[in-house]
């Protein structure tokens, strides 16, 4: 249901929305349960309008709240409750008043113009908020009407009485009488029409009573009741209230009557002056002139013992240092008042002692200015001291305060010790000539008297002994010890024995003495010989040969991996069936008799043991494993020898033509074609190569750039349909000139005259031939000999066929 608004003046008429069947009931119009609804209101049932019954009143009742129910006889509600307000439209029918009739203030000179001084009051019946109660205050009157006749003015809305800026500078002290003002308020605002009311206002001048003050001491820590009354402002004037502040904030507090208060204890040393300014202002808080300022002075109690300095690191001091040195200052701070006595601080010294057993001081204090400084005892590296030092104020007088003070002293190191090697002679050390590089020879050990890790940093070197750099140094910084180690390979040959100096410095500048003996240790290093374990070519070799071969079967050579320095001496171990034999030197390997018992398929292993020929204890061992194959049904080859032929190494673009055994009738029947194939020793057929150049010769050359010179048998399996045949082939491998002959040693030539013959020959002569004849032979003698110094390999041999 949505209200219905009724604005009504007297009588006013609103018809409510009522329904037609309301001939069947009764329309009930209600109130609120404080209101009197039938003497004022009443609905027509004909029309349905809502009558207005006497007059109303708005200052009696702004508002009344309605309802209007139709009911049938028997109560039912046919419609509604439909909800009316109805609002009285105020009428400017209330006159304005003031609250008083006249108004008496005081009015202190000084007073700033502006600044209200009194706030007139009135007010109006009539609805809040229209023109009916909107006031406006204004001044009549002025009397009298001197010096100016708008001493005053008068804000028009508020009420608010000052001073004008003509009526500040004005106003007259000597006055007799006040001043009166006739004020007017009326209602309806700016309108000319309204209803009006005056009051009067008597202003009375007073002198000004708002005057600087002198200063206020106050004893800190003072002990009274608090709050203590310390100073008293007076504002002469009328409606003033007073505001206090503090610069810095303090303990301050003023009154209505303008006492000022401390309200607890002062200290000095946390504020020793303190700003007051007081204000005098009306009830909005404008101040009616400058504020008052007023300076608290806290005056200085004895109060505060001397501070000690927090007490820092320990104070580093050099040992060694000079007396009159120079090893602090104290400076304890007093926060009584500077320059007093309170705050005059002296110092006494209190336990200096360095430990029991110490005569005498080591340390002097001066008294004034807390300096601190070395006397002749002298101090080490590592102590600490600690300083207690007494300061007192009052100048050190009866009754002074005081405080001990702390210092730790501590004697710092400087590198005045060189390092020193533990053992300065080391025993001789024995190494293999084949000790790896790398390898530890010797650990050195070397200290320092020094405290500070960094004067105990060392550092090493070989100072004689190494010139080749054969051994090095290796350590840690921080540590006093130093490795010796081999960087180089050992040489019996070259040096059998080193003796190394090594020395140890200190990285920091050393001060005092230099280093002493002991900052050189001498190690001896004995060389021994090592004589190296021979090495075969392969670790295992393998052969074939038929089972029906005969005795002196070639079937491998075993070799060393690489050209020997010294000679080695060949043996089998374990040749059970005594089927093999070996040669010493050259380490070829042959049938020692037939092979009475082989079967083919089988496999015989020997152990074949190669020896140092100078040193019998160094030796190595490697499995030959022969493979029995089956033999031809013809009868067994026979081993031919080939006569010797020759090739150069390095390898040259030629090699040796091998033909095949036509030319013995037992071998062959003359006719090809043949087939060559080198024999089974694998080393055989590493180092040599075999090609056929046609049916009955083939070309054997070697198949290493590199072979080393010595006298070869190749053997040669020639084979012809059924039949085989073994060729030994003698090659000499040796160096060459340019032209491809090989080059032999020449032994020494006979049949040279001597010095002795020829002087045999020289004694029969006359003395002057003589003489002639010595000097051609023995010209002669040196040219030849030289001739007999020529190298071997440079005579050449005979082209082998």
């Amino acid at each position: 249901m949505v209200p219905a608004w009724l604005w009504l003046l007297c009588l006013s008429i609103l018809q409510l929305p009522l329904p037609r069947e309301k001939a069947e009931g009764q329309i009930v119009l209600s109130g609120s349960s404080n209101m009197a609804v039938g003497d004022l209101f009443a609905v027509d049932p004909d029309s349905g309008f809502l009558l207005v019954t006497r007059a109303l009143d708005r200052e009696e009742q702004a508002e009344y709240q309605l309802q209007v129910t139709l009911e049938a006889e028997d109560g039912r509600v046919l419609w509604g409750p439909q909800p009316v307000r109805v609002h009285v439209r105020d009428e400017n029918d209330q006159v304005p008043h003031f609250s008083q009739a006249i108004y008496r203030v005081q009015l202190s000179q000084g007073t700033r113009p502006g600044i209200p001084f009194l706030f007139l009051e009135a007010s109006d019946g009539d609805e809040p908020g229209t023109a009916n109660s909107d006031l406006r205050f204004r001044i009549l009157n002025q009397a009298p009407a001197q010096p100016l006749p708008d001493m005053f003015k008068l804000e028009p809305r508020l009420g608010a009485l000052a001073l004008s800026p003509k009526g500040s500078t004005s106003l007259d002290q000597a006055l007799e009488g006040p001043y009166q003002l006739l004020i007017q308020v009326k209602d309806m605002g700016d309108q000319a029409s309204g209803h009006q009311a005056t009051a009067t206002v008597d202003v009375s001048i007073v002198e000004n009573t708002w005057v600087p003050q002198d200063p206020v001491h106050l004893v800190e820590n003072l002990k009274v009741p608090y709050p203590h009354h310390i100073s008293r402002v007076h504002w002469s004037g009328g409606g003033v209230h007073y505001r206090l502040e503090s610069q810095p904030p303090g303990p301050f507090d003023v009154d209505a009557e303008g006492k000022l208060y401390v309200t607890r204890e002062l200290d000095r040393e946390a504020q020793a002056e303190y700003l007051l300014q007081v204000r005098a202002q009306n009830t909005r808080g404008e101040d009616y002139t400058e504020p008052l300022e007023l300076q608290v002075v806290v005056m200085d109690e004895n109060d505060n013992a001397p501070l000690c300095p927090p007490r820092g690191p320990p104070i580093s001091l050099p040992e060694l240092s000079p007396p009159g040195t120079k090893v602090t200052r104290l400076l304890a701070e007093d926060m009584d008042a500077p320059g007093s006595p309170n705050s005059h601080v002296v110092y006494r010294l209190l336990s200096p002692e360095l430990g029991e057993g110490t005569e005498g001081r080591a340390f002097e204090l001066d008294s004034t200015s807390g300096s601190v400084t070395l006397r002749a005892l002298p101090l080490h590296a590592g102590q600490h001291i600690l300083l207690r030092v007494l300061a007192v104020d009052l100048g050190g007088a009866e009754g002074g305060l005081s405080s001990t003070c702390e210092v730790t002293v501590t004697v710092m190191d400087i590198n005045d010790h060189a390092p020193e090697f533990t053992t300065s002679q080391i025993e001789p050390i024995s190494l293999p000539e084949d000790t790896e590089p790398g390898t530890l020879v010797a650990l050195l050990t070397a200290t320092d008297a020094d405290l500070e890790p960094a004067f105990r940093l060392m550092d090493f070197a070989i100072e004689a002994g190494d010139t080749d750099r054969t051994f090095g140094l290796d350590w840690e910084p921080g540590f006093g010890q130093v490795q010796l180690r081999l960087l180089k390979n050992l040489s019996y040959e070259a040096a059998p024995s080193h003796e190394l100096v090594v020395v140890v410095r200190s990285v920091a500048p050393l001060v005092g003495p230099g280093a002493g003996p002991g900052a050189t240790a001498t190690v001896t290093v004995l060389v021994e010989r090592v004589l190296p374990v021979p090495k075969l070519d392969q670790e295992t070799y393998e052969a074939s040969i038929p089972v029906n071969s005969p005795a002196g079967s070639f079937l491998l050579t075993i070799q060393p991996s690489d050209p020997p320095s010294r000679p080695l001496r060949f043996s089998l171990v374990n040749d059970s069936e005594g089927w093999l034999c070996i040669k010493e030197v050259s380490g070829e390997v042959l049938t020692a008799r037939p092979l009475q018992g082989a079967r083919p398929g089988d496999v015989y292993t020997v152990l074949v043991e190669a020896q140092d020929a100078d040193e019998p204890t160094m030796s190595t061992s490697v499995t030959l494993v022969i493979h029995f194959l089956k033999g031809p049904s013809a009868p067994a080859p026979t081993l031919t020898l080939v006569p010797t032929r020759h090739l150069c190494t390095p390898r040259k673009n030629h090699g040796v033509v091998v033909s095949g055994p036509s030319e013995d009738a037992d071998l062959g029947d003359g006719h090809g074609p043949y087939s060559f194939a080198l024999g089974p020793n694998p080393t055989m057929q590493r180092d040599w190569h075999i090609q056929a150049l046609n049916g009955s010769h083939a070309y054997l050359t070697l198949a290493l750039h590199w072979v080393e010179p010595s006298e070869y048998f190749v053997p040669v399996i020639v084979s012809q349909n059924a039949q085989m045949w073994q060729l030994l082939v003698r090659v000499v491998v040796c160096r060459c000139n340019k032209e491809g002959q090989c080059l032999r040693k020449v032994g020494r030539m006979k049949g040279m005259p001597t010095k002795l013959s020829a002087v045999g020959i020289l004694v029969g002569t006359l003395l002057a031939i003589g003489i002639f004849l010595i000097l051609i032979f023995t010209h002669l003698t040196l040219a030849r000999k030289k001739d007999l110094d020529q190298p071997v390999d440079s005579v050449p041999l005979k082209a082998a066929v």
